[in-house]
């Protein structure tokens, strides 16, 4: 009786246990990384919370798709190192396809084009013929496809003169601008309307020939299944009103 009794228990306490291991498989977290100061594509509100276009997108497809996403901010220099080493699980967050990182990761879908242009001081008399010239200084930000593009195409291949200064994030960069120790910084025409319609002192000066670049999620090249999910909810998401709401709402053209 004993005998049948604890076989019984230990019956019971296995299959508690493989329930439990597949509870834990299905209630996994996709950690999703992002760069904090990237409006309105990704970046953290006045309560501290994580916000913007991509934020609120992936969060409908994870609940369209019967996933749970967590967004997690990321030095973006590091950003592909840090999904390739899997600390992270994706990025949705304003990223452009390049060769390089197709070489490296897997993209979705692309649900957007990145225009990139320079950015002045409202006040600041420099002319669109002006920006080239020697004694000007470039801001970017670091380990960005315009960070590359401007590196590979301006100053190494056309040898142009001009000075380019690296900043952590955008914002930091516009912050020198702001402050006359830079001239010009690149960043892209969306981020600098919405600082613009929010008072920043700045003005667009054209572009300066780096081709529109396409935004997808990135994952690792062997999530070939959680790549199709994405894909999918994408599908669905530009399909719906909803995909219509979060352009106006984060002025997304």
């Amino acid at each position: 009786m004993k005998k049948t009794l604890f076989k019984g228990l230990l019956i019971l306490a296995l299959a508690g246990m493989v329930f439990s291991g597949v509870a834990a498989a299905e209630e996994k977290i996709y950690i999703n990384g992002i760069d904090a100061n990237y409006p309105p594509f990704s970046f953290i509100d006045s309560q501290g919370e994580p916000d913007g276009f991509d934020i609120m997108a992936i969060n409908w497809i994870a609940k369209e798709m019967g996933f749970k996403v967590k967004h997690q901010p990321i030095q973006w220099e590091t950003i592909v190192p840090s999904l390739k080493a899997g600390k992270i699980d994706l990025v949705a967050s304003g990223m452009s396809v390049s060769e390089e990182r197709k070489q490296q990761v897997n993209f979705s879908t692309s649900y957007y084009k990145t225009v990139m242009i320079l950015a002045a001081k409202r006040d600041n008399p420099i002319m669109p013929n002006q920006t080239m010239e020697p004694d000007m200084k470039w801001g970017v930000q670091r380990g960005t496809s315009e960070a590359n593009w401007i590196q590979d195409k301006l100053i190494e291949d056309k040898e142009k003169k001009f000075k380019l200064q690296q900043y952590d994030s955008a914002p930091l960069a516009l912050e020198d601008l702001m402050n006359g120790r830079i001239d010009l910084a690149a960043v892209s025409q969306t981020s600098a309307e919405e600082l613009m319609e929010k008072g920043m002192g700045i003005k667009i000066l054209g572009t300066y020939g780096q081709p529109d670049d396409e935004t997808a999620y990135a994952v690792r090249k062997e999530d070939t299944e959680f790549l199709n999910k994405l894909n999918e909810g994408l599908k669905r998401l530009m399909a719906s009103a909803t995909w219509t709401e979060l352009k106006a709402k984060y002025n997304v053209r």
